[in-house]
Order: C-alpha cells, then structure tokens, then sequence
C-alpha cells in the first residue's frame, strides 16, 4: 500500500480523483460505469477516478472491484 495518496475533486465537473503513486499510467474501465482505475504498464493499480460523485447516495457505499496487483 502506498505511504501517502493525493486527492483531487473538481465539484463544477463532479469528479474524484485518487493516486497512491506519481508513476506514469494510464486510466482503464471498471465493470462500475462511474469508476475508472489508472493502472501502471506492469497493470498494477496506482489510484481510481468516480465520475459523477454527487449522485451516489450518501448511506449506501459506491463498490467497484479494481484489477488484482
């Protein structure tokens, strides 16, 4: 797990944004239409995106399954 993560989130575009590395990746599908994961070019995931934060409710969890390391 990563020592330190960063966090953005833009309220105007509704966007969450989640990195455990500085690493160069790139962003790939999740079965969860709202989430995206950045992987590495070894496939690892090095952080996640939710695109549309607002919408989920807020006593129920948002779940995604992300690639295995």
């Amino acid at each position: 797990m990563a020592d330190k993560i960063k966090v953005w989130f833009d309220a105007e575009a509704d966007y969450l944004e989640v990195r455990f590395s500085d690493a160069a990746g790139y962003e790939k599908e999740t079965k969860h239409d709202a989430v995206m994961e950045r992987v590495d070019a070894k496939g690892h995931v090095i952080g996640f995106s939710v695109m549309g934060v607002s919408k989920f409710k807020k006593d129920k969890p948002l779940e995604a399954d992300l690639a295995p390391a």
